[in-house]
């Protein structure tokens, strides 16, 4: 495992982030802040790339933009070269929590709910909404509604939507921060599976190490907000399936929080 120290562009780079700077204006009641400044991140086409950081330091801000529900106020969002101005089939995201499911539809309806709204042809959506229900081990599920799921097969419900749309990348804000630590490392496992299986680029927020070094395949670590940054990338050179007590796992964990510890100390952005 060895450190990468820059996320500039390579020949083969899927989304690529330029200068990205977002600030959110003033209210009467809040003053205004800048989220992240400057941030520059090459994710390359089939790779696994967490974004690491403390709570608030604007992880979830990179990601909304990248979906294309928010547009950055300086800089630009790329993928295949071309600029990322609004959400699109070829992005996919998964949320914190289950919110973003339709209470009152089961889970079959709410997996194919995408594909109605582009206008999918009905024998393809089912076909569609089987196979995603079948990778994610829902199947047998299909009929409940959300309310009857448990925290982690709600979360499969929305990796199954996701999937079910067929998108190029996969982006994913935090969507196991709310389960317990078992349900959490078996959907961990379940997600590399799905993973391997679809080759899809997948770029996943979240604040816990292992979780970092456990998924991906680089780890890009921020400063902490506001105007916060990407100091630093870390290539994961582990083998899969990867072992938590590994001593080489339990090195670069270290590694990893030593850098998180260090960039809220100095991550007032203004460097």
């Amino acid at each position: 495992m060895y450190r990468v120290q820059d996320g500039t562009r390579t020949a083969t780079t899927g989304i690529e982030l330029q200068k990205v700077t977002k600030h959110f204006a003033g209210t009467r009641t809040a003053a205004g802040y800048t989220a992240v400044r400057d941030v520059d991140l090459a994710v390359r086409p089939g790779e696994f790339m967490c974004i690491l950081g403390p709570s608030g330091c604007g992880k979830s801000t990179l990601l909304h933009m990248m979906a294309g529900f928010e547009r950055p106020s300086t800089g630009a969002i790329l993928m295949d070269g071309h600029q990322i101005v609004r959400p699109g089939a070829d992005r996919g995201v998964v949320f914190q929590n289950e919110i973003a499911l339709f209470p009152w539809l089961n889970v079959e309806r709410n997996v194919e709910y995408g594909l109605k709204v582009r206008g999918v042809a009905k024998q393809q959506r089912l076909q569609a909404v089987n196979d995603a229900l079948t990778l994610v081990g829902l199947e047998q599920h299909r009929k409940k509604l959300p309310r009857e799921l448990s925290g982690g097969m709600k979360q499969r419900v929305q990796i199954a939507r996701v999937l079910a749309n067929d998108p190029r990348v996969m982006l994913m804000d935090e969507p196991y921060g709310a389960l317990d630590a078992q349900t959490r490392m078996r959907l961990q496992d379940e997600l590399v599976d799905v993973w391997q299986r679809k080759s899809k680029t997948v770029v996943f927020v979240t604040h816990d190490v292992s979780e970092s070094v456990y998924l991906a395949d680089r780890v890009a670590v921020m400063t902490a907000g506001p105007a916060a940054r990407i100091k630093s990338i870390f290539e994961v050179d582990l083998p899969r399936a990867r072992n938590r007590t590994d001593a080489r796992f339990v090195e670069l964990a270290s590694a990893l929080t030593a850098e998180l510890h260090h960039g809220k100390e100095h991550g007032d952005g203004n460097n």
